[in-house]
């Protein structure tokens, strides 16, 4: 039998905010999965796009798998330039190493951005193919937030984006890996178009793509129009919009089985629906501070979730605004409240006391900027760790989302008042899971009010939230684009400019 040899991994997956403070560098890997050869046969089945990717090769006869490596982060700022560097390195002799190869398959994030590249993938990809050459199959599977370029249209032989907002990845790497196999063994012609849309949106409460319209709208479009015959895989692609780079902007990617005007007419008509949507994807429900609070504190019954948006570490922020501890505080409220927060200095600095014992400090705001600032709180000390693990796949009974390994840094919990404080060294997982607060012998059930440092991202908490409420908060990002100091964005670019018309152009 004829083995074909099948190269694949996951490159420097981390998505970038531009606006953030944070620098990302190896530690941000390190604490989320980094594994090379075969330590990711360990550590990565059945989680994700590389782990779908897996399972369906597995059961394939004759196929060889050769891992490259598995890189991933949470979201942060800008790579830096020796991180860059040192996973340019990895992935050149990675891949030398097992050459030759039959197939490539790669997971990215696609809106990976480092201090000297704005399209790190675009950039990677260059790379790769000067190893392995053009006639080598490529898949690719990115997240939708990311921001397509010409060059990863040009050098991916199939993208394939993330359909579903939260997440789905197993699903997608699922779709992807039946792609590759297919391209393969040439059972269709990949033939792409694909449109870039001048908008950006950043409200968190439109990305919904299960229950939230209009992005709904949008994503429902993709796949009734996917089932078109001689259509291949069509992906939407709504950017994250804290992204300042030279090809900034929404996308739609058709492949189509050598019907090249199809795929063109497809293109055009999810450009036109996203354009059409533009403004109803602008209307914002969320509440002040003041007001979030105040409602939350007054429910009948909790938990009452508040998303802190403009502080979404899922999205690249410090994680250590103020902004609603500040308004907990100014209202004083009594009821039970839970906050996550970053600030490595008093974790240092608290973890070297007493359980029981008070301790007046300044939290949070370290990294605010112009947007919030450290607080004084004095509270007691109930909970300190050097950290630990929480597995959701041995947890949750549906599917436990993107993460394998929830790794929890150095971590401190104190009470002010009836405000539990989540205090950690590392930025995430900012009490992402309930088990997270139960590992202190805090039960978020039981909570009035759960502050998570994210827009998004609640499938954890689903089965015991009573409403979710999103709290209009100053930080690095918020809902209001027009306050950050944009200099590379192509423009006009709504909503940063108004354009009167826009008609989808051929690429």
């Amino acid at each position: 039998m004829e083995v074909i040899r099948v190269a694949f991994g996951k490159i420097l997956y981390v998505e970038s905010e531009t606006f953030s403070p944070i620098k990302c560098e190896v530690d941000e890997f390190k604490q989320n999965g980094l594994y090379f050869g075969d330590d990711i046969f360990k550590n990565v089945q059945g989680v994700g796009d590389v782990g779908a990717f897996i399972d369906i090769a597995k059961k394939r006869d004759g196929v060889e798998l050769l891992p490259i490596m598995y890189a991933t982060a949470y979201a942060s700022g800008k790579i830096s330039n020796e991180l860059l560097d040192f996973f340019e390195e990895k992935l050149i002799s990675g891949l030398k190493k097992i050459l030759p190869i039959d197939g490539l398959f790669l997971s990215m994030m696609g809106a990976a951005v480092s201090e000297k590249k704005d399209d790190v993938e675009g950039y990677l990809l260059k790379i790769i193919r000067g190893i392995v050459g053009n006639k080598v199959p490529l898949v690719l599977t990115l997240d939708h937030h990311g921001n397509i370029t010409e060059q990863m249209v040009k050098l991916a032989d199939i993208i394939v984006g993330y359909e579903t907002q939260p997440h789905k990845p197993y699903e997608t790497g699922k779709k992807a890996a039946r792609l590759f196999f297919s391209l393969l063994k040439n059972e269709f012609t990949p033939t792409v178009s694909w449109q870039k849309i001048p908008m950006i949106v950043s409200l968190h409460e439109r990305l919904d793509t299960a229950n939230g319209e209009p992005m709904k709208e949008w994503f429902d479009l993709a796949r009734e129009l996917e089932k078109k015959p001689g259509v291949i895989s069509i992906s939407n692609f709504p950017m994250q919009p804290w992204l300042d780079v030279k090809e900034a902007g929404w996308s739609t990617i058709v492949y189509t089985d050598n019907k090249p005007k199809l795929a063109q007419k497809l293109a055009e008509e999810l450009a036109k629906k996203a354009w059409g949507l533009r403004r109803k994807l602008m209307v914002s429900e969320r509440l002040s501070p003041q007001e979030a609070i105040s409602q939350a504190s007054k429910a009948e019954e909790g938990p009452i979730i508040i998303s802190d948006p403009a502080d979404t570490v899922l999205g690249g922020t410090p994680g250590d605004s103020t902004c609603l501890l500040k308004e907990m505080l100014n209202q004083k409220i009594t009821c039970t409240a839970f906050i996550p927060l970053y600030d490595p200095e008093v974790v240092a600095e608290v973890s070297q006391a007493e359980i029981g014992s008070n301790i007046t400090i300044n939290v949070g705001g370290k990294w605010g900027g112009d947007f919030y600032e450290p607080i004084e709180v004095t509270g007691e000390i109930i909970g300190i760790s050097e950290g630990f693990e929480i597995d959701p796949r041995k947890i949750e009974k549906s599917d436990p989302g993107p993460w394998g390994l929830i790794v929890q840094g150095k971590t401190v919990v104190l009470k002010v008042g009836s405000i539990y404080l989540l205090i950690s060294d590392k930025r995430l997982p900012a009490g992402i899971h309930p088990d997270i607060y139960r590992y202190f012998g805090l039960e978020p059930a039981e909570a009035k009010i759960i502050v998570m440092k994210t827009g998004s991202n609640f499938q954890y908490y689903q089965s015991i939230m009573k409403r979710l409420i999103r709290a209009d908060c100053p930080g690095f990002a918020q809902a209001d684009l027009k306050k950050f100091n944009w200099k590379r964005v192509p423009r006009p670019i709504y909503p940063l400019d108004e354009i009167e018309n826009w008609e989808p152009k051929v690429y």
